[in-house]
Order: structure tokens, then C-alpha cells, then sequence
């Protein structure tokens, strides 16, 4: 069950601000000046704005002191989910003894600290001040920090764990979460990803040519998944985070259910069959789906929506085909399709987390939010044009929505959310 969500955005901060960004349409793609100076050929990006003044609410300055940005979106996501679930935050004296054996997290990402590395810790070394880059660097730039962070927050006792599967890193993530629980092995389980906002980790990309450059007069523009004129995804950041519980525990401290996990699934298509470091295999993909639909029970016509992974590359007409093939469903009885990338770029290890937020609150709120720059519709998926909408359906009333996530690596997520109660 998802008892609780916590959510750092480029369009909004919060659930409900996000939700209400998710039904207006409203995008966080923004121009950055930092990418220009530093000779980007992509000069917009998704960065979460108005972070600080929550960031020094919920943590004291000793821990901001130690905290990057990965960490600090990770770690508000995680505390607003937690609080969101109605649990109580642990006291902050660490020598108090109590911790929560039942609870855990795994709050994944791709980058981490890279920010730290490049911004501190190589300068620092190279400059021959080893002894004077303090005592908490290390703890920013290993990539356990963010969910290490988070598992001193909130005392948590059970796994606590930070995934790494490139793209598909939060689905995964979710998905990993809600296994340990079905197993009896937790009663609740933060889980999703976070991302910081790093140009040295956005640097690769742009130089191998797979981000936006076509649109930096147009931020809002630029992200354009399904799109003939799609040019390369946008790189985004935040976090995104799912409280997941047992049925039996929400139940007995009588806590507000927004969804239930139906199943899901996690694999990696070998590189082979067309996949390689940076492209999937459409068979891995297409397992992934069915593994996942088969554990959730449910029929492939039940599903009203898909919040699909579509970056605004090559991918997306494969995606979409991979889709209609692994559900066994025409393009006109395909559910509903869309991109939240459309809105906020593509926030790498936060992506799956930010998106499942956005499913799960597309369940609760009964709409489904709209795809933004695919007017001129890829002539590769004209077929499925009424299955994807521009605006916000908001009298959609989903039941069932499938999230999915697909990395580089050839690595695959899918994960069924239904609407709780089921009506």
C-alpha cells in the first residue's frame, strides 16, 4: 500500500502543488546560464526552485553543512513522505537508543555526489589541501549517501540501500520495495530516487549528443517526448519518494491508503536482440511488462493508463510499440498514454521516483495529465494519437495505471499501481 508521498520537482515542490502543476500543464523546464557558460549545446534543464527555505525546516545546519544536493532533495522527499504517512519522526538525539526495525529505504540514484567530487573533493586534492576537505566530504560523495542520510533521519532499522540502475533506478527501487514487504521481510519501505543538479554529470550527455539543443529560446518547449520534432531529452533533478506499507500495518494505525501495489517486475535485456549499453532490447522490455502484469492479476484491457518512460529520443516509437506488442492490444484500445518527462525533463535516478509520485496521485485524484509538445505527433505512432492526450483528462478516473522505466544498460522496470479502494 502507499501510505505516504514526498516529492522535489522542476515544476513544483510537495504533493500538492505537483499534482496541481501535473493537471495544469505546468512545466519546470527553465534556461540555465551555467550550461551556456560552460559551452553546453543544451542550455535548459529541469532544477527544482524554492528548495532551501524547506530544506531548513526539516534539517538542522550541521546536516545542511553535510548535505548535497542529492541528498537534500532525497532526504525532503523522504521526510514529507514519512510525515505525509502520518508516522511519527524518531527523536533527534542519536544517543536515544530507539530505532525502527520495521522500516526501511531504498532511495536510488546515478549521479549521487558527483557535484561534490567535482566541485570539492578533486579541486581540493589536486590544490594539495587533502587535510584540510573536512570530515563529512566522504559521506557526500559516496552514492549510499542519500538513503544513509535518510536511515539517520528517521532511525530506520530495516534495509536501508541505495540502488543504482541507471534510468530505470526508482522504478526499481519501488519495485525492490514492495517485494521486501510482500515477503514479510518489512512493514514499510521508503523507496524512489533522487537526483542533484550537476552540470559535470549532464556534461557527458550533452557531449554525446543525446540532450535537447533545439529549443533554448523555448524552455518549455524543449522537452517534446512522442514528437516528430523530438531533438533529445532535457536533463532534470529532485527526487521522488513512496511511503509503501503492509496492508495489515496501515490498517492498524488507521492510515490514509492512496494506492496498492499490484506487482512488478525488473530485468535487463542482455544487450542482445538490438539492446546495448544505451539501447533496449524490445523483448526484454516486453517481458518486463508481462512479468509485471502477470504478477499484478490483472488483464491487459483493466489498464487505463501508462506512464511511460519516453525521453523525447529515438526510443519513444519503440516504446510505444513495445507497449501495444507486450499488451497484446491495438493502437485504439491502447489505455492511455503519457510523459511526465514532458513537464520536468528527464531527472535520471529521481525519474521513476518522481513519476510513480505523479501515477499514484493521477490514481487518487482520478486524472490523467497530458503530454506537452507532441502536437506534431511521430508519424511512427499516428495510429495511437487518441490514446494520447495533450491536457489534462480530469475525469479520467484511473483504476489501474503502469509505470515503467527502461535504462542504459538494457535494464528494465514496470511496476502495476490500482486505486485504493478499487471502485
Amino acid at each position: 500500500m502507499v501510505t505516504g508521498l514526498g516529492v522535489v520537482a522542476p515544476n513544483a515542490t510537495g504533493k500538492e502543488a505537483f499534482a496541481q502543476a501535473l493537471r495544469e500543464g505546468k512545466s519546470g523546464i527553465r534556461f540555465q546560464p551555467q550550461l551556456r557558460d560552460s559551452g553546453f549545446g543544451c542550455r535548459v534543464a529541469g532544477i527544482p526552485e524554492g528548495v532551501e527555505a524547506i530544506r531548513d525546516q526539516l534539517l538542522s545546519e550541521d546536516i545542511r553543512l553535510a548535505t548535497n544536493a542529492n541528498m537534500t532533495f532525497g532526504a525532503i522527499a523522504a521526510i514529507t513522505a514519512w510525515d505525509d504517512a502520518g508516522l511519527p519522526r524518531p527523536p533527534g538525539d542519536s544517543d536515544s537508543g530507539e530505532v525502527d526495525w520495521d522500516s526501511g529505504a531504498i532511495i536510488g540514484t546515478v549521479l549521487g555526489g558527483l557535484d561534490t567530487i567535482s566541485e570539492k573533493l578533486i579541486p581540493g586534492t589536486d590544490a594539495g589541501r587533502v587535510g584540510r576537505l573536512g570530515s563529512t566530504l566522504c559521506e557526500q560523495y559516496q552514492v549510499s549517501g542519500n538513503s544513509a542520510r535518510v536511515g539517520g533521519l528517521l532511525a530506520l532499522g530495516n534495509r536501508v540501500a541505495t540502488h543504482s540502475t541507471a534510468c530505470a533506478t526508482g522504478t526499481d527501487a519501488v519495485v525492490e520495495s514492495f517485494l521486501r514487504i510482500r515477503e514479510g521481510r518489512a512493514k514499510r519501505m521508503l523507496a524512489g530516487g533522487s537526483e542533484g543538479c550537476s552540470k559535470y554529470g549532464w556534461a557527458g550527455l550533452d557531449g554525446m549528443k543525446v540532450l535537447c539543443r533545439t529549443h533554448n529560446d523555448e524552455p518549455e518547449k524543449a522537452s517534446r517526448p512522442m514528437s516528430a520534432s523530438a531533438a533529445g531529452f532535457v536533463p532534470g533533478s529532485g527526487a521522488g519518494v513512496l511511503l509503501l506499507e503492509s496492508l495489515a500495518s496501515a490498517q492498524a494505525r488507521g492510515a490514509r491508503i492512496y494506492a496498492e501495489v499490484l506487482g512488478g517486475h525488473v530485468n535487463c535485456g542482455g544487450q542482445r536482440g538490438g539492446g546495448s549499453m544505451t539501447a533496449p532490447n524490445p523483448e526484454g522490455v516486453r517481458r518486463c511488462v508481462r512479468e509485471a502484469i502477470a504478477m499484478a492479476g490483472v488483464r491487459p484491457e483493466e489498464i487505463d493508463a501508462i506512464n511511460g518512460h519516453l525521453t523525447a529520443t529515438f526510443a519513444d516509437p519503440y516504446e510505444v510499440e513495445n507497449w501495444s506488442v507486450a499488451l497484446g492490444l491495438a493502437p485504439g484500445k491502447m489505455p492511455l498514454i503519457h510523459s511526465t518527462k514532458s513537464l520536468i525533463g528527464h531527472a535520471l535516478g529521481a525519474a521513476g521516483g518522481i513519476e510513480c509520485v505523479a501515477t499514484v496521485l493521477e490514481l487518487d485524484e482520478g486524472f490523467v495529465h497530458g503530454s506537452a509538445n507532441c502536437e506534431d505527433l511521430h508519424p511512427a505512432i499516428s495510429a495511437y494519437a487518441e490514446r494520447i492526450p495533450h491536457r489534462a483528462v480530469l475525469g479520467a478516473n484511473p483504476q489501474i495505471i503502469a509505470k515503467a522505466s527502461f535504462g542504459f544498460g538494457d535494464v528494465n522496470g514496470c511496476v502495476i499501481f490500482r486505486r485504493f479502494p478499487s471502485i
